[in-house]
């Protein structure tokens, strides 16, 4: 009887590498399981063998983060969508990220791959992903698209989910800088209650400051962009060298960082997760931010990661 290799747990697994700089890219939720610079991880990433802990990595569409209750109103409808954190009863983190991802292109340095999300019940509209992931000199790209091919406006958000790690430095000594003028006031579910200001509060990382034993799990928003109209978040060691920067491009207007307190056994507080998102949390029921797609329009986004700050 003919044996088989046992299928990785996050499916297929894509290797692209140029200048020193190597990425693992995975057909389950298309996201990114590992990132290294010249045998240096950067990414708090996931075994071949392992199913992917803490949405690390994962490509989160067609909305961020959480909806209160699964239910939202759009064009004149009611929906519901499955509850997929039954702790806090919400829906997190969309509908793709378990999916099976397919090759569509590779070379060397990149990759493409794509998923056709179906109309269901909950979001019946039917959107074509595309992402490019790929590595040079300066770093680790993700360019995205997202297209809806259905007949009707489509309510759409995204986000990406890496775990952001500095060899050698704790949490707690990291120097985090985040280019952001509010943040989210969240309620005991994490859902939004209201935005505040940051400034003169603990919150306030516009210019780098040492996490310590800050508990964050906030959505950051009001960015400050860059010549580009871009912004990015810079993580630095107590000797403020050898950092990481994750910019993003002016589709994404906000900053989720999660400290990684719930995360259990030696996730805790291991990494620092830093999501460049285009809505904050409950968009789909708030419309604050959320992009509507028009039938055959496509949403287009960049994100990277830089060493070095």
């Amino acid at each position: 009887m003919e044996t088989r290799e046992p299928r990785p747990l996050s499916g297929a697994q894509w290797t692209i590498s140029a200048a020193g700089h190597e990425a693992v890219i995975v057909e389950v939720g298309g996201g990114l399981r590992t990132y290294r610079q010249d045998g240096v991880e950067h990414l708090d990433g996931y075994a071949t063998d392992e199913m992917c802990p803490g949405s690390a990595g994962q490509v989160l569409a067609p909305w961020p983060n959480r909806i209160r209750d699964g239910v939202y109103t759009f064009g004149g409808r009611s929906l519901q969508l499955n509850i997929t954190e039954p702790e806090r009863y919400t829906a997190l983190h969309g509908l793709v990220n378990w999916a099976s991802w397919q090759l569509i292109e590779q070379r060397p340095d990149e990759v493409t791959i794509g998923y056709d999300l179906l109309p269901q019940p909950g979001y019946p509209w039917p959107l074509r992903l595309r992402t490019r992931w790929s590595v040079a000199a300066d770093g680790l790209r993700g360019e995205h698209e997202v297209t809806n091919v259905g007949v009707e406006p489509a309510p759409f958000g995204f986000s990406v989910h890496p775990y952001l790690r500095l060899p050698g430095v704790a949490v707690e000594d990291i120097a985090l800088r985040v280019p952001a003028q509010t943040r989210m006031v969240v309620d005991s579910r994490l859902l939004p209650v209201g935005v505040t200001r940051v400034a003169g509060t603990e919150y306030d990382y516009t210019e780098p400051r040492r996490i310590g034993d800050a508990v964050l799990d906030h959505a950051f928003g009001q960015v400050v962009r860059d010549a580009d109209e871009g912004s990015a978040v810079t993580l630095t060691g107590p000797d403020g060298t050898g950092g990481l920067r994750i910019w993003a491009d002016a589709q994404f207007g906000w900053w989720q960082i999660y400290t990684g307190d719930t995360q259990p056994g030696e996730r805790y507080r291991r990494s620092v997760a830093v999501e460049p998102m285009t809505c904050p949390p409950d968009a789909f029921r708030s419309g604050r931010d959320l992009i509507v797609l028009a039938p055959g329009e496509t949403w287009r986004g960049v994100w990277g990661i830089r060493p070095g700050g």
